[in-house]
């Protein structure tokens, strides 16, 4: 098990790398040819689609994940029954669309919403397969159907906006991608809908289900109520800066984060039955994913202005303060993931919503206190009220697993020490005055030497787990190659 876990969770992680990375570069490239303007835009209506898209779920698919005994009957009556949700919420979309513009005061939008809104009925179609895949621990599938996409997206994104088409190049890439994607997993998937329905295998599968929609709901419109309220209260520059400082701490984060987190559901829902082996996967997974994401997120604020004035120019260099913020945000993640998997394993879904309810009511607060006093003051209360999720989200698997946050805490000490100590060090090389490239080229090497050498000299467990993990799957596939 632990060896298919880790091929799994490498697939996933080289789909989000690669996934990722090629939008990393097409959002560069975009960004300059652009502006913040465009992207404000963009950023606009993507508030509206992401909501819209966690009814696409319906959290059927993490329903499907946990059923002990999912078979083709259950995988079809959700299917259909997400091509139906999908379709009303398309009239929805299209129907809104004038209505989203005049609440922006911006009157382009209208066509930009009904064209981008064509995904939701995309997504429908891949939702069910993308459960087939994660249910079986097939993600070798899932690298191939979204690298194609990227790659395809990011083509014909730069080319439109090389050939002027401003704000419709980024709508093109975003449905290019989502297309192309769930073509080729349909390809791919063994698994095809066949003609039946159970309202009966539907019901109970929602009995889950809707709680972790409820739950997802609250937390999609509390995540977007930010960008919402900048692009109402704001300039659309502000809201540009906004998200382009969230870009590359989510590129890091979202590889390694959304790979684990990929693999832990339908890992930890196998072993539901014995919260001892639950409690194990969730510590190991807390240790190894902060192990290796708080040095990228710490190295990343250090570096933040130099790399922001190189890749994307000096224009963009007031998303410097946004990043860091999200650097310290993200850089406890791993926390959320496995605390709130382990909590739907075990078959809490309830619990899962209950604490969603609680934490978006004290981010709520944070963030009618802070909208009226700037865009910044909005962007510290979400470090604020994350740290608040991080104790929230541990606290049943005291009970259920024997696994308190302080136990958590102490798990991950190690590595935010050793991260403040690198930081640090990267720190002093920004005050030379050197150029960019070269603070840079000082700067990343010395970091990662830092940081393993600290590894080294103080016997870190997780050094040593990933450093024997990587060996022995080396090792193993080397064998299996010969």
């Amino acid at each position: 098990m632990k060896q298919k876990v880790i091929n799994n969770f490498l697939w996933r992680f080289m789909e989000r790398c690669g996934a990722q990375g090629v939008s990393l570069v097409v959002s560069v490239v975009l960004g300059r040819i652009l502006g913040p303007s465009v992207y404000g835009t963009v950023a606009l209506v993507s508030v509206f689609m992401i909501i819209m898209q966690v009814f696409v779920d319906s959290g059927m698919g993490n329903a499907l994940i946990q059923k002990k005994d999912a078979d083709d009957l259950d995988f079809s009556s959700v299917f259909w029954f997400n091509m139906a949700m999908c379709g009303v919420l398309y009239i929805i979309a299209f129907l809104a669309a004038p209505f989203i513009a005049s609440f922006y005061r911006v009157p382009e939008l209208t066509p930009i919403v009904r064209v981008l809104s064509l995904m939701l009925v995309v997504s429908g179609i891949k939702n069910v397969q993308q459960a087939y895949v994660s249910r079986h621990l097939m993600f070798r599938i899932f690298f191939f159907s979204t690298l194609v996409g990227t790659i395809a997206a990011a083509i014909v994104g730069i080319a439109m906006a090389c050939m002027g088409f401003g704000v419709w190049a980024l709508v093109t890439q975003m449905l290019v991608n989502t297309a192309v994607d769930t073509a080729i997993l349909w390809i791919t998937v063994d698994f095809r809908p066949k003609r039946e329905f159970s309202s009966e295998r539907l019901k109970a599968l929602f009995s889950y289900g809707w709680k972790l929609l409820a739950s997802g709901l609250l937390d999609t419109v509390y995540n977007q109520l930010r960008q919402l309220i900048i692009g109402r209260m704001y300039a659309k520059a502000d809201l540009g800066q906004y998200n382009q400082g969230e870009k590359f701490p989510q590129f890091i984060v979202t590889n390694i984060n959304s790979s684990i987190d990929s693999v832990l559901l339908p890992t930890m829902s196998n072993a539901q039955d014995d919260p001892a082996a639950v409690r194990s996967m969730t510590r190991r997974a807390i240790k190894t994913s902060t192990y290796i994401i708080m040095p990228f997120m710490m190295g990343l604020a250090v570096c933040a202005q130099p790399l922001v004035r190189l890749t994307l120019a000096e224009e963009w260099l007031p998303c410097v303060p946004f990043l860091r913020i999200f650097c310290f945000t993200f850089a406890f993640y791993p926390i959320h993931t496995a605390n709130l998997n382990a909590i739907k394993a075990m078959g809490r879904s309830d619990l899962f919503l209950i604490l969603e309810v609680i934490k978006k009511a004290a981010g709520l607060v944070a963030i009618l206190s802070t909208m009226w006093i700037s865009v910044m003051a909005m962007a510290y209360s979400l470090f604020f009220t994350s740290v608040f999720s991080q104790i929230a989200n541990a606290a049943p698997n005291k009970k259920l697993l024997g696994y308190s946050y302080l136990s958590q805490l102490r798990d991950m000490l190690p590595q935010i020490g050793m991260s403040l100590a690198m930081g640090a060090v990267v720190y002093v090389v920004g005050l030379f005055g050197l150029n960019d490239i070269l603070t840079l080229a000082i700067q990343i090497p010395l970091g990662i030497a830092a940081y393993v050498g600290m590894s080294k000299a103080f016997h870190v467990e997780s050094y040593n787990y990933v450093l024997d993990t990587a060996k022995s799957y080396l090792s193993k596939a080397k064998t299996k190659e010969s």
